[in-house]
């Protein structure tokens, strides 16, 4: 915008150059000046002000259940993932029942985790179960994540005693890559048997009578890398005989409530993904009565590039705005191999099951590379939020996902020092999502606007709506604008709501982080909200998370 002076008020400056002493010429320019500021900034203010976006909820209008299990964490030996985040022994200082810390476990029960993901990743296909049994345990290395002596302190009944506590179930992940079927087979026996064979009596022997159950199984990870190195066909091979043979005992887990194994799968876009989702799929759809799967997993992680170098703390608004680009991406990627998989499974038997996703960052200074320690900031909040709406858009293919990883390590719900606990921006919004957990997903249209940064366009909001099993509207809308606020107006088509209530969570900077010594710098609180005439009012803070339910 160009402001003039008009011709009186150059006649009276030129006037005052000629009349006024110096003193009081500038101080008349200064006022001058003074007030074309004032007027700059109010109509900067005026842009600066909230904008509109206008969603349609179309409530009458339901699609698929979002899967609860698409909640999932996953808990790998890595780092202080399990030792000392989860695991302190029962002789620690630190208030545990078991072993197992009661701070992580109350907060873990607040999330109402679904299932958990173990004990790999990559170190998966280097465990040896029968290491982590009984009295005495194997001592081993952890060659894959630091070469740190590994105590097997943390085994099997462990991980079940942990669940129990949390109330989660198993998603266990065999040894494919230096295993053998047999010895999944035993381990399977070992946890599952009702039959007093020999491994069951075992069992009992550690403590555990009654068998487990083992709704999720994992035949191996990432067998194209660190699971094996193994080609598309090898793998499928392999597949196959491990899900003839090993097999789940629980006598409540036949039929109908059989366990589900859970396929490897492709680890990102290009033609060797789309290979390996293609020669496992199509073995798939000429399955016989002898071996079956349920689910092909999917490993995404928002880095940019590799490898990971961009900083988890201390960054800016080019950094924050590359990564949410990238983890956007997920989108295109589901959609990719799920049409491959439409074609080899038009009724969507098998589920995509994304078991590792997140952000991967630079480790922190000072910290074990092999640890993978990284910061959980308000930016990880909203990348987290932008997945779990992807993953519920796609809820009928997409039925399990699983997040790397719960404590300590990488997009960790929790960090964990000696007796300390914080809990992440990442978790405050697996909290607020809970409602959504086997929701029935509401279709909402919006026109997102736009937010830009350098070259990057993102769009400005994101939201989607379900509906819990009682009938109640939950709304979730995300700002990722981190400099302007957002005013929501809502149609709800064919909901009579009477009130709104709701919290939202956001922080002063993109790079906010919950630290031990300031563990409160992120965490919800409520928002306002009215509704009238079937129409929601509600104004976004920048760069936000908010969900609202209706009554």
């Amino acid at each position: 915008m160009v402001f003039e002076l008009d011709h009186k008020s150059e006649s009276m400056v030129e006037d005052s150059k000629l009349q006024l002493p110096p003193q009081r010429m500038a101080l008349l320019m200064r006022s001058l000046l003074f007030g074309v500021t004032l007027i700059v900034m109010t109509f900067t203010a005026r842009l600066m002000a909230a904008q509109k976006v206008v969603l349609s909820v179309e409530v009458s209008k339901t699609g698929a259940k979002i899967n609860r299990n698409i909640f999932g964490q996953f808990a790998e030996h890595l780092g202080h993932g399990v030792y000392e985040g989860i695991w302190v022994g029962p002789d620690s200082k630190i208030p545990n029942t078991r072993g197992i810390r009661n701070d992580v476990v109350a907060a873990l029960k607040a999330l109402q985790v679904p299932n958990v993901r173990w004990p790999g990743g990559c170190f998966a296909d280097e465990y040896h179960w029968r290491k982590g049994i009984d009295a005495q345990r194997t001592v081993t290395l952890n060659p894959n994540w630091g070469g740190v002596i590994e105590p097997n302190t943390f085994g099997t009944d462990e991980y079940m005693d942990f669940l129990n506590q949390i109330g989660a179930e198993a998603y266990v992940s065999v040894n494919v890559g230096s295993g053998t079927p047999q010895e999944a087979a035993e381990w399977l026996e070992y946890m599952t048997t009702s039959q007093p064979t020999t491994l069951a009596k075992e069992r009992a022997a550690n403590g555990h009578p009654a068998p487990y159950k083992v709704p999720y199984l994992g035949i191996g990870n990432e067998s194209w890398d660190c699971g094996g190195n193994m080609t598309p066909d090898y793998y499928s091979s392999q597949m196959k005989i491990y899900s003839h043979f090993v097999r789940n005992f629980h006598p409540a887990q036949q039929g109908k409530q059989q366990m589900l194994k859970i396929a490897v799968g492709p680890g990102g876009d290009g033609p060797r993904w789309t290979e390996w989702t293609e020669t496992v799929m199509k073995a798939y759809q000429h399955h016989t009565w002898s071996w079956d799967i349920n689910g092909l997993s999917m490993h995404n992680y928002t880095v940019v590039k590799w490898p990971p170098s961009y900083s988890s703390v201390g960054f800016g608004e080019t950094e924050y705005s590359q990564i949410l680009k990238s983890t956007m991406e997920m989108d295109d990627l589901i959609k990719k191999h799920s049409a491959i998989m439409d074609k080899y499974d038009p009724d969507k038997r098998v589920a995509l099951v994304v078991d590792e996703w997140g952000g991967w960052y630079a480790p922190l200074p000072g910290s074990n590379p092999g640890f993978l320690v990284q910061q959980n900031s308000l930016r990880d909040a909203i990348l987290a939020a932008l997945n779990l709406n992807i993953f519920a858009r796609h809820a009928d293919r997409v039925r399990m996902a699983n997040i790397a990883q719960m404590v300590n390590v990488l997009q960790a719900m929790i960090m964990t020092d000696k007796e300390k606990m914080a809990l992440t921006p990442t978790y405050y919004v697996f909290k607020m999502y809970v409602p959504f957990q086997d929701a029935t997903f509401v279709p909402v249209t919006f026109d997102a606007g736009t937010y830009t940064h350098d070259n990057i366009t993102l769009p400005r909001v994101d939201a989607i709506a379900a509906k819990d099993a009682n009938g109640k509207l939950w709304l979730e809308i995300t700002n990722l604008d981190p400099n302007q606020a957002v005013e929501i107006e809502a149609n709800l088509v064919g909901l009579a709501a009477r009130s709104a209530a709701g919290e939202t969570l956001t922080a002063p900077k993109v790079d906010s982080v919950n630290s031990f010594d300031a563990p409160n710098t992120v965490m919800p609180k409520p928002v306002s909200a009215k509704v009238q005439s079937g129409k929601l009012a509600l104004k976004l803070e920048p760069k936000s998370v908010t969900v609202v339910s209706f009554e």
